[in-house]
């Protein structure tokens, strides 16, 4: 059996994990922990795309029977991350350039959506937590800490989509955001595209202190297409190298 506070490598502030490799239970479910720890290793490439799920290494390395794994892996591949084969186990779902064009046009419209309601609703409080995040963020970007800045990133698009005050609108911004979360990670691979995705966000912040709706709808409506192309370089770099880092 492996070691499994070593062998934990997702930050546990960041997971369901207990520190010691194994899952907090104490809060949610056990499988809901679990889909959480597996949501995780896909977004970081610690499961890459097409690889088998390793179902005895993560019982060991969470500290739990199969029966929650395999609740767990139900859960996440509803959200397409994962596919079910027929008494075959589970693969991670491949990230593809045809999935790129066909979700980033329709998260970004949702995205555009959610920033024009979330400047009609957002609290002076909602404010101060994104100035708060986005901070945060920037001086990830300026150390070149890259997963601790796509953490706060992601944050940031939440709390807008959030701020809009329309569940139904944040339940499909949650299900589709969630399908390409590894594709939004690795855009920001290169310093260029990186750098540009910074300076986007200085202007999504400014657009959210005036409560500027109209210019918020169109930064966000431009965000995501702006990295399509950078997505689509990156998936192509990783079939090339089979290196999911």
């Amino acid at each position: 059996m492996m070691d499994r506070a070593a062998a934990h490598k997702i930050d546990p502030a960041k997971d369901a994990s207990d520190g010691n490799g194994g899952l907090d239970h104490s809060r949610r479910s056990l499988h809901e922990e679990t889909a959480d720890a597996v949501r995780e290793m896909i977004f970081r490439g610690e499961l890459a795309g097409g690889s088998r799920i390793p179902e005895k290494a993560l019982c060991e390395r969470f500290g739990i029977s199969r029966t929650p794994l395999r609740e767990a892996l139900k859960v996440v591949a509803v959200e397409g991350l994962i596919t079910l084969l027929p008494n075959r186990g589970a693969r991670v779902t491949p990230l593809t350039p045809e999935i790129v064009d066909e979700v980033f046009p329709v998260l970004a419209a949702i995205e555009a959506l959610a920033g024009r309601l979330a400047c009609q609703h957002i609290t002076d409080e909602e404010i101060a937590e994104i100035r708060a995040v986005h901070y945060q963020m920037a001086l990830h970007h300026t150390r070149r800490e890259r997963s601790e800045y796509f953490r706060l990133n992601q944050a940031i698009h939440e709390k807008i989509v959030e701020a809009a005050g329309n569940p139904t609108l944040t339940g499909v911004f949650r299900n589709l955001s969630g399908r390409v979360r590894r594709a939004r990670y690795i855009a920001n691979l290169t310093n260029r595209r990186w750098d540009q995705a910074m300076a986007e966000h200085e202007a999504i912040l400014e657009a959210v202190e005036g409560r500027d709706g109209e210019r918020l709808e169109d930064l966000l409506a431009n965000h995501l297409p702006n990295t399509i192309e950078a997505v689509k370089a990156a998936i192509g770099a990783e079939t090339d190298t089979d290196d999911p880092d």
